[in-house]
């Protein structure tokens, strides 16, 4: 077991905000879509992990290069994730046998479309 020799670095929302170069509103407005995670203490503060800093300019990146609206990031983001799930997923299978004679190529996917 190992444990970590520093405190995890925290930020609470004005340095997150700052750092983000985002709005406090707009940061407070992704974490109640969802689309970034936080904690809150017991006064009710948000705190974030910095973490969380690669996902909003993920979110910004995303925003600014389809014009998606705040709703619509959810959405692609957990299908980026998933897509990239499923290709590391893909990559740690063992090759497909050469014998094979359905699929020469050595894909997989079972039936094909056409």
């Amino acid at each position: 077991m190992t444990h970590a020799l520093t405190r995890p670095v925290r930020l609470d929302l004005e340095a997150f905000s700052r750092a983000a170069n985002l709005h406090p509103d707009l940061v407070r407005r992704f974490v109640a879509l969802g689309l970034i995670d936080a904690t809150t203490d017991a006064d009710g503060e948000l705190w974030f992990c910095s973490a969380q800093l690669a996902a909003v300019a993920r979110l910004q990146r995303l925003r600014a290069g389809f014009a998606l609206n705040y709703a619509a990031l959810g959405l692609v983001a957990d299908l980026l994730d998933r897509i990239a799930q499923l290709e590391a997923a893909l990559r740690r299978r063992p090759p497909a046998s050469s014998s094979d004679s359905t699929n020469p190529a050595g894909a997989s996917g079972g039936r094909p479309w056409i």
